[in-house]
């Protein structure tokens, strides 16, 4: 039951009517209460409080005084009684209800396996749909234990009426291929199976398992193998085309954990479908590799070709010292006698011989661009190139539009000539020019032949298509048949929205007739130049200066006081709770939000006592967010080893469960928080993200710009009390502002979030289309604001603000582009609602690689609208600058604290695969929030206290923050026995 109640939601829900006024007639005192308390409870919650303590005191506090019953004698009631009973019934004939029945159960099972699992992807969905239907229908939910084995049972019959339907659709052949996968190797079938039945590669289900993903051309021809036997099985297409996706995800990833033993234990129908669905899935997987294979391919030896190139220049300039003085000497001469000939004036200096050898030496190396493109030449023709047949034959590329059609008859000449050794392609055959190879480089792609035609190189000619299908991939305007990242992109806008254009529009919350929305944004956009403009002469933080072109002069925030006594509160809080564990920090939140509930295992039975499994959950989830390993938590425990461990983070901790651990500790955070400490409830968030060091076998480690070294990116998602809301692991080229927008739609937490802050990279011009569209502010902290330009609604505007004459674009807004690409902005909006597709993949389709997209140009002219409003609120009010600095504050503090939770190994992620580095991510989130939860209680202990509160100031107020951690070992113990010895000397036969 929601615990924190406003004045008018009190009035709303718990305010009694004068009918169940009339039900009170023959009650007094505890009994009065109680039954008005049930009734109210029973008419907002569809069910009976479990006990006295679930009702809020303030909840108890204003029923009492309608009823003229002291709040005191709430306690007396007696919920067990028979007089309870018996009211219970009074409540429910009031209200049209009747008790759960046995017939329900079937009733209630059979409706939630075919109407609601199939399609419910969040943790408790079921159960709130389940609730919602013995509402609807009149009905007493039963208590929470037996409604779970309801949807237990559920899910169950669901998962066995699927597995069965996919049973029956596969042949006789594909059974045999699939069992054949199971089979184990021929040199292997002797070795025994370890702890949980499997061995090392014992099968070929288990090569298919392995990730091998590191950058080369032997990963693409492994994953090409894997990719070729996975399509001998042939598989029908619709095997699971009305199955949801997350539905598919949940088999694969049971089928990824399952040993051979456990699979040869499960029926055929069950086994067959598990097998499928990895097979299924890992194809699409092994697709989008290979395509990613390609595409850093190219970018890697450009890459690799111009740093070479510029090493060269600068040990060239360095070794050949002279150079440079030869050039100054020739400058002075020819400056000293500008009317004198060369031979006069130039040879005297530097003789005729040394400047032809120059020239010479210059003439042999060639320019920048040439030597460039000789080494990726070389490079890709000695290396890489024998990947080509191998990709050209196992990727199907396609596109949705005219303009990238010369790319994909490119493709397919490289095709026809894959097995031919002509270094030239001959003069009849058609060359795709337009579109594939850039006119400033066809000076070095075409070669003029002894007939003075012109020839085009095969080398050449395939690093241009190669080049230009990389671009084309990353915009995806070209796509691949069977991948996800590389789909085709039409698929992630939803299908019927023609259909259910209204339920769209209201969904996002926007008018559906465009001018209502152009209007509404041309006025505010108005609004905000007159109010900065009106306000600049008297803003002493901000002046416009007509140098340099025209810039703002922004002064730098004044630094407010220090907290006088948080040092004081912080000394308390680590006198109270000196040296408190980590783990035990752990244990505490499970008690209290109950994090292990969350973790179930993808097997149909459960043997494990709960408790064993509790114990075995947190340790293994503290192993996992310190980064010290299971090996090390296994080895300080007693009567749990390394191979207990194990077994549990296989079968028990995936990422579903651990985000929806995350998501019950920020819950019972926000819902632990006491107004009169921490304020009123936040509606924003601070999103940014961090690099940490990470093994780079694998396609999503690289080597940051930024900050240098190789890694992965973390973006956390952290509001304003320091509780991380979501977060996501990424590479370092990705996008910020896609990370940005997955955190505030996909966080399953209560916050409803407003506003976000983000740093520079967080925002872009389509983000910030794209954060109107869905509903929240973005707020950035601008580093370029100095050079920011503002926008008008239309050029007779500058009229009105001739104070930002220095500072306006050269142009107005093109309200004509935003009118005609309203309705496919929306429509791209409510795919990044509804989930339809990764947010990263829908926004590289609006990239400046792809700036001929007519939805990318109204993208970015309604991000202009929304960026100069900022702008503009930005600069005339000090305070938002200051919300945004302290809210990106936050983050910067919970970065900060990762490194001391996460430890282990030097805060290096050591695993390549992909699955254990977020598993790895979504622990450290885990025990990072479970330490804010016990900081904020830890807190409010000590604030509790009437003498502490007054000794606190405004500045100390603002300060307060529960991401410290002085008081905290996360290390455990360690203990010295100087009695004991270690047996190092040598044993000597009796």
């Amino acid at each position: 039951m929601q615990q924190r109640w406003t004045i008018d939601e009190l009035i709303d829900t718990w305010t009694l009517l004068p009918t169940e006024t009339d039900l009170l007639r023959n009650k007094t005192g505890p009994t009065r209460l109680g039954f008005a308390v049930m009734l109210k409870a029973f008419q907002h919650e569809g069910r009976f409080p479990y006990n006295t303590h679930e009702v809020p005191e303030a909840v108890v506090e204003y029923v009492a005084r309608q009823v003229g019953v002291a709040t005191d004698e709430y306690r007396d009631f007696n919920w067990r009684s028979r007089n309870s009973s018996y009211q219970r019934q009074d409540i429910r004939a009031f209200c049209g209800f009747r008790e759960f029945t046995t017939e329900d159960a079937g009733t209630l099972t059979d409706w939630l396996s075919q109407s609601v699992v199939p399609h419910e992807t969040r943790s408790g969905a079921v159960t709130e749909a389940a609730l919602r239907w013995l509402r609807e229908n009149g009905i007493e939910p039963p208590s929470p234990g037996r409604l779970q084995r309801f949807v237990d049972a559920a899910e169950r019959h669901y998962d066995l009426r699927l597995c069965q339907t996919i049973h029956n659709r596969l042949s006789t052949e594909h059974r045999a291929g699939l069992e054949a996968l199971l089979r184990p190797t021929a040199l292997e079938e002797d070795q025994p199976e370890d702890h949980e039945g499997q061995g090392p590669r014992s099968s070929a289900l288990q090569n298919l398992r392995t990730n091998s993903e590191k950058r080369g051309v032997e990963s693409v021809e492994e994953q090409i193998e894997k990719l070729r036997l996975l399509r001998r099985l042939q598989l029908p297409q619709a095997l699971f085309a009305d199955v949801a996706p997350h539905v598919l995800t949940r088999y694969r990833e049971r089928a990824s954990n399952e040993s051979p033993s456990h699979f040869r234990a499960q029926t055929p129908s069950v086994r067959l479908t598990l097998l499928a669905a990895f097979c299924v899935a890992r194809m699409t997987e092994l697709t989008d590799a290979l395509v990613t294979h390609l595409v850093d391919m190219v970018h890697h030896i450009n890459v690799k070709a111009e740093r070479r190139v510029e090493r060269n220049f600068v040990a060239e300039f360095r070794r050949v010292h002279n150079k440079d003085r030869i050039l100054e000497r020739l400058l002075e001469a020819a400056l000293g006698n500008p009317d004198g000939t060369v031979r006069e004036v130039l040879f005297p200096v530097v003789d005729e011989q040394t400047l032809r050898d120059l020239l010479r030496e210059y003439k042999e190396k060639g320019g920048f661009r040439q030597q460039v493109h000789t080494i990726v030449r070389g490079t890709y023709r000695s290396h890489y190139r024998r990947m080509i047949p191998w990709l050209l034959t196992e990727l199907s590329f396609r596109s949705n539009n005219h303009r990238h059609q010369p790319v994909i008859d490119a493709l397919g000449l490289l095709g026809r000539y894959v097995d031919s050794n002509a270094r030239i392609y001959p003069y009849e055959e058609h060359i795709p020019v337009g579109g594939v190879i850039d006119r400033n480089i066809r000076d070095l792609i075409l070669e003029r032949g002894p007939d003075g035609g012109m020839r085009v190189n095969r080398v050449n000619y395939e690093l241009c298509v190669l080049s230009a299908l990389r671009d084309a991939l990353r915009s995806r305007e070209i796509w691949v048949i069977g991948a996800d990242k590389y789909r085709d992109p039409d698929k992630d806008l939803p299908q019927d929205f023609e259909a259910r254009k209204e339920s769209y529009f209201q969904a996002l919350r926007q008018p559906q007739e465009v001018d209502t929305f152009v209007q509404g944004l041309e006025q505010q956009l108005k609004d905000a130049l007159v109010m900065l403009h009106d306000g600049l002469p008297k803003n002493p933080g901000v002046r416009v200066v007509a140098r340099d072109g025209g810039r703002f002069v922004v002064t730098p925030l004044t630094r407010q006081p220090d907290p006088p006594f948080y040092d004081t509160v912080k000394g308390e809080v680590g006198r109270q709770f000196w040296n408190t564990q980590l783990l035990d920090v752990l244990v505490e939140v499970d008690r209290r939000a109950g994090i292990t509930p969350h973790f179930k295992s993808f097997m149909t039975r459960e043997n494990m006592p709960r408790d064993q499994l509790q114990q075995r959950l947190l340790l293994c989830l503290y192993g996992l967010g310190t980064n010290t390993g299971l090996k090390r938590v296994a080895a300080g425990q007693d009567g749990v080893g390394y191979s207990d461990l194990k077994y549990v983070r296989r079968h028990y901790i995936h990422r579903d469960a651990l985000r929806a651990a995350n998501a019950a500790v920020v819950n019972a955070t926000l819902a632990a928080r006491r107004p009169d400490i921490w304020g009123e409830g936040t509606t924003s968030c601070a999103s940014d993200a961090k690099k940490y060091a990470a093994w780079d076998g694998n396609l999503r480690t690289q080597r940051s710009i930024r900050y240098g070294g190789d890694g992965v990116m973390i973006y956390w998602h952290v509001e304003r009390r320091a509780s991380c809301i979501y977060s996501s692991m990424k590479s370092c080229s990705s996008s910020e502002v896609a990370a940005m927008i997955e955190g505030v739609l996909r966080h399953c937490t209560s916050l409803s979030v407003e506003k976000n802050y983000v740093d520079t990279h967080g925002q872009s011009e389509p983000g910030f289309a794209f954060t109107h569209l869905l509903g929240f502010k973005l707020m950035p902290r601008l580093a370029d604001i100095a050079h920011q330009r503002l926008y008008l609604p239309n050029m007779a505007f500058a009229a009105q603000v001739p104070n930002l004459a220095a500072v306006q674009a050269q142009r107005s807004i093109r309200w004509d582009l935003i009118r005609q690409q309203y309705e496919p902005m929306v429509k791209y909006a409510t795919a990044l609602r509804l989930g339809l597709a990764d947010p990263e993949a829908i926004l590289q389709r609006f990239t400046r690689a792809n700036a001929q997209h007519p939805t990318y140009a109204a993208l970015c002219e309604l991000g202009k609208v929304l960026r100069t409003i900022f702008v503009c609120e930005y600069l005339h009010r000090e305070e938002v600058r200051r919300e945004i600095h302290e809210g990106l504050n936050v983050i910067e503090t919970w970065n900060g604290t990762t490194n001391f939770i996460f430890f282990g190994k030097g805060g290096e992620i050591s695993t390549n695969n992909l699955e254990a580095q977020e598993i790895s991510m979504l622990a450290l989130q885990l025990l990072q929030n479970s330490l804010v939860y016990v900081n904020t209680l830890m807190i409010q202990r000590v604030l509790g206290s009437e003498t502490w509160r007054q000794r606190m100031t405004a500045e100390d107020w603002r300060a307060l923050s529960p991401l410290m951690h002085h008081h905290i070992n996360p290390y455990g113990e360690f203990k010295l026995d100087l009695t004991r010895r270690l047996k190092l000397e040598v044993e000597v036969d009796a």
